[in-house]
């Protein structure tokens, strides 16, 4: 029978190669109608001029004649308009396991690209331990809230010239969220779907650890640029390490990689900046990313003010005359200059 619950039954078996997803999961079906003179739909893009549109609308019509016989269906290929439209680039902090520093990465990362004169964007995607607020010193903050086509828009938290939200935003610190997977995915995609963020060159996203539904949500459904993959030297923390890069190059999710960053890489006193003291080993990192098959984008060193500062609100990074601040300034310029 053609009507409109079994024209979209049908459309599920459609899929959307790119994402690894049917265009009805996706959320690209909108404005449907099915009447006796045939189908109609919008299907809503990321690019109108994107070749694969045309194969996908081939698709869907092939899909839904198969079916209901000669009908006349008709798709108008549109241009999706999201939070999300005015920014250019998304960068994924990944890694393994916890404890490698990928908090501390990525708050540096989006510090060290806002001093390259980049519009910068940091969402904390890691819903169950957010450290963004405390890393910035902006836990007492809350985002600005309004209503907008009937639905509530939040402002994001500004601050050395980052724009940034965390669920550590609106929760309690003192408190676990004890939340199942669906919840966790409904929270990243208000974060990412019902903010003003405006125009954005880049934006960092703080990932939790491991390959769970966040990951894969993340992965899916937005148009992620790269990732870039935190490690520390120990093997047993690239063994975590390895799995999370090889989510990322997994035909159906297909993210490239900007490249490894080798975190407490070596200690270095602050009295004698020139010595470097290499305590769980030395040129791992290059081996590491030699076996990923990917560039060693930078050596973060241990310096005594790395925790202090993120334990203050102040990143690293904001200080000139760091190592640390050089060591993300040398990441930065390579993910600027890379041809993702």
């Amino acid at each position: 029978m053609l009507n409109k619950e079994n024209v979209t039954e049908v459309l599920k078996d459609v899929i959307y190669f790119p994402k690894g997803d049917n265009i009805i999961a996706l959320n690209m079906v909108e404005n449907l109608m099915v009447n006796e003179n045939g189908i109609r739909f919008d299907l809503i893009v990321e690019k109108a001029d994107d070749p694969k549109n045309e194969i996908l609308t081939n698709a869907a019509k092939r899909t839904l004649t198969g079916v209901f016989g000669d009908v006349e269906v008709d798709i108008k290929v549109k241009e999706e308009t999201t939070a999300l439209s005015k920014v250019k680039h998304i960068i994924a902090v990944a890694s393994g396991k916890g404890g490698v520093g990928k908090s501390t990465v990525a708050a540096n990362l989006a510090v060290a690209l806002a001093r390259a004169n980049q519009r910068v964007g940091l969402i904390d995607a890691d819903i169950y331990g957010p450290s963004v607020p405390m890393m910035f010193g902006a836990e007492d903050e809350r985002p600005a809230c309004f209503e907008k086509d009937g639905k509530t828009v939040m402002v994001p938290v500004e601050k050395y010239g980052i724009k940034m939200l965390s669920i550590g935003f609106f929760v309690d610190t003192d408190r676990p969220l004890i939340w199942r997977g669906p919840m966790a995915t409904s929270a990243l995609n208000q974060l990412m779907n019902d903010t003003l963020w405006g125009e954005l060159d880049w934006m960092v996203v703080d990932m939790p650890p491991g390959t769970g539904d966040i990951q894969l949500t993340l992965a899916q459904q937005y148009n992620v640029t790269g990732a870039v993959i935190v490690t520390t030297p120990q093997k047993v923390a690239f063994a975590d390490v390895l799995r999370a890069a090889m989510m990322f190059k997994e035909e159906a999710l297909q993210i490239p990689i900007y490249g490894l960053v080798e975190n407490m890489a070596y200690f270095t006193p602050s009295d004698m900046p020139e010595k470097k003291y290499y305590i769980f080993g030395k040129e791992t990192g290059k081996q590491f990313a030699d076996q990923l098959n990917v560039p060693l984008l930078g050596q973060i060193p241990i310096v005594e003010k790395i925790a202090e500062s993120g334990d203050n609100g102040t990143p690293l990074a904001l200080d000139a005359d760091s190592p640390v601040t050089k060591a993300f300034d040398q990441i930065a310029n390579s993910i600027l200059s890379s041809d993702f």
